[in-house]
C-alpha cells in the first residue's frame, strides 16, 4: 500500500483485530502493545498519523520507555500534532493512576528492612521530577510503614526543609523510625555537603524524640544513594 495512503487511513478503516479498543474488549487488556494503549488515551490522531502512529512516535521519542514518558511535562507532551491539553492532561492523570496504584500494593503491610525496600517504597514518587521534593517515610517500632508524605517542594537545585516539619508529623503518627529521601533531578547521587549538615541536625533532633532516623536516601534516575549503606548516619 502507498505510504502516503496508509498515513490517512482512520483507525476505523483497520481490520478489528488491529484497533486498540475493539483489540481491549475482544483480547484483554493484556494483548495491547504500549503503543496501542497510549493510542486508547490519545482516541485520534492528526491528519497525517492514526492514533497509533501518534502513539507509537511519542513513545518513539521517549525511548520505546513508559518511564520515560512519566517524566514528560504537559508543555512538551503538546508540542505533537494532534495532542491539546485535555489529551496531555489525560495521558498525564493515567500514567499517575499507574504510579500511584503500584505505591499502594508496595506500601501494604509492608515492613522495611534494607535501603532497598525503602527506594521500592519511594522511586515511583521521586524519579520522574523535573524539581527536588524532600520526602519522609514513617515507621512503627517494627518498622513497618505508617504513612510517606511529601514534606518540601522546591526548584531545580534544591529545596528548604523545616525540621519541625519533619517532627510534627512524626509525632503526630506515632512514629518510632523515619527514613529521609529527596532526589536529585541531575541524576547525580553524590551528596552534597548540605544534604549531611541536613540529615545529621535530623537525625540529632529526632533523637531527643526517641525517633530513629534510619536512612536517608538520594534518588536519581532508577538508582540511589544510602546514608545508611554508606556509614554516613
Amino acid at each position: 500500500m502507498d505510504e502516503s495512503i496508509h498515513k490517512h487511513l482512520t483507525i476505523k478503516s483497520w481490520a478489528e483485530d488491529d484497533r486498540p479498543r475493539e483489540k481491549l474488549v475482544g483480547k484483554g487488556r493484556q494483548a495491547l502493545s504500549d503503543a496501542e494503549l497510549l493510542a486508547i488515551l490519545l482516541s485520534s490522531g492528526n491528519r497525517d498519523e492514526t492514533a497509533v502512529q501518534l502513539a507509537q512516535r511519542i513513545l518513539n521519542d521517549h525511548s520505546n520507555s513508559i518511564n520515560d514518558l512519566a517524566k514528560t511535562q504537559l508543555n512538551d507532551l503538546k508540542r505533537y500534532r494532534g495532542v491539546g491539553e485535555a489529551k496531555a492532561v489525560t495521558i498525564a492523570a493515567a500514567l499517575e493512576i499507574g504510579r500511584r496504584r503500584n505505591d499502594e500494593s508496595i506500601e501494604d503491610k509492608i515492613k522495611i528492612t534494607s535501603s532497598k525496600h525503602a527506594f521500592s517504597i519511594l522511586k515511583s514518587k521521586l524519579t520522574d521530577l523535573p524539581h527536588e521534593e524532600f520526602w519522609v517515610v514513617f515507621m512503627s517500632r517494627s518498622n513497618s510503614v505508617i504513612k510517606t508524605e511529601c514534606i518540601s517542594r522546591g526548584g531545580i537545585s534544591g529545596t528548604v526543609v523545616d525540621i519541625r516539619l519533619i517532627l510534627k508529623p512524626a509525632i503526630h503518627h506515632l512514629a518510632s523510625a523515619i527514613i529521609l529521601a529527596h532526589n536529585h533531578p541531575s541524576g547525580n547521587l553524590k551528596p552534597s555537603h548540605e544534604d549531611i549538615h541536613l540529615t545529621k541536625k535530623i537525625k540529632e533532633a529526632a533523637k531527643l524524640m526517641d525517633i530513629s532516623l534510619q536512612d536517608h536516601l538520594i534518588i536519581g534516575d532508577q538508582a540511589y544513594f544510602s546514608f545508611a549503606d554508606e556509614g554516613l548516619l
